[in-house]
């Protein structure tokens, strides 16, 4: 229990160090995170459910060579599609936004520098500091954040595409 009461202490002084913007970093880590592990969750299980429904849906068709056949394939492949990509635009974009609040945080930070300067003329090195550690860590944090996720997005948009390319594979029109 003291350890994790020290961990907790440790990360408050980290978040503290950094600013407020780091604790909209930390919220947008989580969320994207949140998001990521979703869509790999979806893809270990609950895609075959989706591709399993929609296959049996064109297996039980008669026909599959008329123009309707064809709408038909279509709309599956894209109510498909759809359930695959849910979520991959907002992982992208926050992926995109990491960075930008890490920029948001140097900017808070060099303000808090340059107010200092300008009530002590430059003569108190020790809140200078605190200003460029709220200045430095952010930027640190948006990047590492964006980093991760740009690696999860990566993976998640090849698996998204791979598996549309199987299902609409699947869909033969034989009959």
């Amino acid at each position: 229990m003291l350890a994790l009461m020290e961990a907790i202490a440790a990360i408050k002084a980290f978040l503290d160090q950094g600013g407020t913007v780091l604790v909209w970093i930390a919220v947008l880590t989580f969320v994207m995170w949140t998001l990521i592990f979703e869509r790999v969750w979806y893809f270990k299980g609950g895609l075959k459910g989706d591709v399993q429904e929609a296959l049996d849906a064109w297996e039980s068709r008669a026909e599959r060579k008329s123009w309707n056949a064809h709408q038909v394939r279509h709309a599956l492949i894209s109510r498909v599609e759809q359930k695959v990509n849910t979520n991959m635009d907002m992982i992208a974009t926050m992926v995109s936004l990491c960075p930008l609040l890490g920029l948001l945080g140097t900017v808070t930070g060099m303000i808090e520098v340059f107010n200092v300067l300008a009530m002590t003329g430059g003569g108190d090195a020790k809140q200078m500091a605190g200003g460029v550690s709220k200045a430095t860590i952010p930027t640190m944090a948006g990047m590492v954040a964006a980093l991760s996720g740009v690696f999860a997005n990566t993976y998640l948009t090849r698996t998204a595409s791979r598996e549309n390319q199987l299902f609409a594979d699947h869909l033969t029109m034989d009959h």
